[in-house]
């Protein structure tokens, strides 16, 4: 699973999150970044108001929380929604060294140059991947 320290830095750079059942994220407040939450129809959704949109926690009788702010949770994409963010950049995975040292390696296009990124979880090299790739896009 994605670092939320991962995913702010790619917020940061401008990847933008259009919720969707089944993605997932945390709250971004003191004591929940470690509590990973799933949109799914019925329990989480969201819930678009004239002020913005509020993630809803449906029948979740245990939690003190009816909904949070969308600005106040950070998304932690998933592999495959990584790999389609960086599109034609995205060159392939693979995987490096011999047990139990092996990283996975996405190698992606950085200004048109094949450069890899390595991490010993597929979707941390995803998006360091996908980090370097945004800060040349804009």
């Amino acid at each position: 699973m994605l670092s939320v320290d991962l995913a702010n830095q790619l917020h940061d750079a401008g990847l933008i999150w259009s919720p969707l059942a089944g993605d997932r994220f945390v709250v971004d407040r003191p004591g929940m970044t470690h509590d990973v939450f799933y949109l799914a129809d019925m329990t989480v959704e969201v819930h678009e108001f004239v002020g913005g949109s509020v993630i809803g926690f449906n029948g979740v009788a245990e939690w003190a929380l009816d909904s949070v702010a969308l600005d106040d949770t950070v998304w932690l994409p998933r592999e495959d929604q990584l790999r389609a963010v960086l599109g034609h950049d995205f060159v392939g995975l693979g995987k490096r060294g011999t047990e139990p040292d092996d990283v996975y390696a996405v190698v992606a296009l950085v200004e048109g140059a094949p450069q890899t990124f390595t991490h010993r979880n597929a979707e941390e090299a995803y998006g360091l991947a996908t980090l370097a790739v945004l800060a040349h896009r804009h």
